[in-house]
């Protein structure tokens, strides 16, 4: 059970982010009131939140996820894949102290948050354009350190891995369909998001609640066979930035 989640409000620049998606230039307001929605879920849900202030510098800042991996008796800092994220870590590092001890991925290596899917004491590593074979393998290195075991993942679809993968609990991965076949992941049961509902495969699994984007009904009936509450939330603008659910806090 996760118990705390650090967020970082979006800056008023953040559209000048990182984005390879056409839906259209986002709106500031309607980013802040989604987010707050996030916010309070992650309340709701009974976290302690640690909100961090925008960095005016870094527009991207607000996808704290890509900043950290968290396990239950450490933290990882990330190298972030884009050169100018990597001056969010800091910050992140600050916060996390304060709770885990705190270990760093070292250049030239690079990890993206996002990349990297817990599922109890395994973890998958995404191997992308973000995430290179190096920063796997040290990452992989410090989490065996630790008792855990790891997997590498190619991700040839989607900006990271998790984009296109998620636990769901009970052993269940939700997923599409351009992973459904990997071998890494014969061992899981699995929901295969439709094609036309790719974006709802960042769904977010807390506490025995699936958080899920909203505008995906297909997703939200086979998610209903799970027997957890579901919880749909409107993340339009984050979507127009190449962000989704998981991007937006570090849960432990």
């Amino acid at each position: 059970m996760f118990t705390h989640a650090i967020v970082r409000k979006p800056g008023e620049n953040f559209a000048r982010g990182i984005t390879t998606s056409n839906l259209g230039l986002p709106n500031y307001e309607v980013m802040m009131k989604q987010h707050e929605a996030y916010v309070n879920t992650l309340k709701f849900l009974g976290l302690n939140l640690i909100v961090l202030d925008a960095l005016p510098d870094h527009p991207d800042a607000y996808f704290v996820e890509d900043t950290a991996v968290v396990t239950p008796n450490m933290a990882i800092i990330t190298n972030p894949g884009v050169g100018d994220r990597k001056g969010e870590v800091d910050t992140i590092e600050q916060a996390l102290a304060a709770y885990r001890k705190t270990i760093r991925i070292q250049a030239p290596r690079t990890v993206d948050g996002g990349d990297v899917l817990m599922v109890g004491s395994h973890f998958f590593i995404g191997i992308s354009e973000r995430t290179n074979k190096q920063g796997a393998e040290q990452l992989g290195g410090i989490l065996n350190e630790y008792g855990y075991t790891w997997t590498t993942v190619c991700v040839d679809s989607g900006l990271h891995l998790k984009s296109s993968v998620n636990y769901i609990g009970k052993n269940r991965l939700l997923i599409t369909d351009t992973f459904a076949d990997c071998e890494e992941f014969k061992d899981y049961d699995t929901i295969i998001i439709n094609e036309t509902e790719e974006y709802a495969a960042n769904t977010l699994f807390i506490n025995n609640t699936l958080i899920t984007p909203k505008g995906f009904p297909s997703t939200i009936k086979k998610l209903k066979s799970t027997g957890f509450d579901i919880i749909e939330l409107d993340v339009s603008e984050m979507r127009k930035m190449d962000g989704g659910l998981t991007c937006l806090s570090l849960r432990f």
